[in-house]
């Protein structure tokens, strides 16, 4: 082989980092695609992570679909995710999938980890795999903003709790920041901030201190809020803009000490704020509402009420006369 010749050929690169960087997934997720025996390189099956390939003359497939790099602008989608919507490109079951609310984004894209079906809030979408993968493990800590609304009436006590950490199986998880944004009748809603490598189940977090989360709405990460953003919408940005409001390089690494970008609502002083609804916010009763058997309790509710709602409309039983 000639010098010249060597100098035209692509350079050989993992199999891996090529599917990411044609934004078919993040890396993660392409080497599990490769394990599990569902690329194919020249009509040969690869399940070894590593493999190398030369994108100008491999035929590469993913599931049985041929992927390019040609024509694949980065595209950076922030969506405020609505709740009861798969973070999945498709679903088996046919249920609303994020995807659906982006349809007018020709370049084909995906969502960067999950938000699960109950929660709602901030979502990047994106066919830019390096960006995926350090935002799924980032290099360095990212400070990532919840709003939770969790049953019943939330004391200093409570708080405190959820302040000094709570113990779960994957270590000790302590916030940055905790406090209350908005106190209702029978419910709460409380802003907490983290400031962490790993992903964190908030839920579990919650129930560590007895609580039971209704709503999981997740807010910013750094710099960057879906605050005024309404559920199912979405804004296209620039890899320069989205970096810069997330406060990191293009490596993922912080610009400088991040802050977190919290909401405009004041907090609340629980002790100004007077009466509190009777039931405390570790009560028992509330875990029927809690993710497992959320769905089985609501179904059981609605049944109830349509049970009630017949009575009603029939009216009282007529009292049958003893006999003599």
């Amino acid at each position: 082989m000639s010098k010249q010749n060597h100098q035209s050929e692509s350079p050989l690169i993992r199999l891996q980092k090529y599917i990411a960087d044609c934004g078919i997934t993040s890396r993660r997720k392409a080497e599990q695609l490769i394990t599990q025996g569902l690329v194919s390189v020249n009509g040969h099956i690869i399940t070894i992570l590593g493999t190398k390939i030369n994108p100008a003359t491999d035929a590469i497939l993913v599931e049985g679909r041929a992927i390019t790099t040609v024509s694949s602008d980065k595209v950076y989608v922030l969506m405020h995710k609505p709740r009861c919507v798969m973070t999945t490109v498709n679903d088996p079951e046919g249920r609303d999938t994020v995807m659906n609310y982006c349809k007018q984004i020709t370049e084909r894209i995906y969502p960067v980890g999950r938000l699960d079906y109950l929660a709602e809030g901030f979502l990047l979408l994106t066919n830019d795999g390096e960006v995926a993968n350090w935002m799924m493990h980032p290099p360095a800590n990212l400070v990532k903003t919840y709003q939770v609304k969790v049953f019943g009436a939330v004391t200093e006590a409570l708080l405190e709790r959820l302040r000094h950490g709570v113990k779960l199986s994957d270590g000790l998880i302590r916030p940055q920041s905790v406090r209350v944004i908005e106190q209702l009748q029978g419910k709460t809603w409380i802003e907490v901030v983290f400031e962490e490598g790993r992903n964190r189940d908030i839920r579990n977090f919650f129930e560590g201190v007895g609580m039971t989360v209704d709503k999981l709405r997740h807010m910013a990460v750094g710099g960057l809020s879906i605050e005024g953003l309404a559920p199912g919408n979405f804004i296209i940005m620039t890899k320069k803009e989205l970096l810069k409001a997330i406060g990191v390089d293009d490596t993922g690494r912080p610009l400088k000490t991040m802050r977190a970008r919290l909401s405009s609502k004041k907090t609340i002083n629980l002790h100004k704020k007077g009466a509190q609804p009777a039931t405390p916010a570790d009560y028992f009763g509330f875990r029927k509402f809690r993710k497992d058997t959320y769905f089985q309790t609501v179904k059981t509710m609605k049944e109830q009420k349509i049970l009630d709602e017949q009575e009603a409309k029939a009216g009282p039983r007529p009292v049958r006369e003893p006999r003599s």
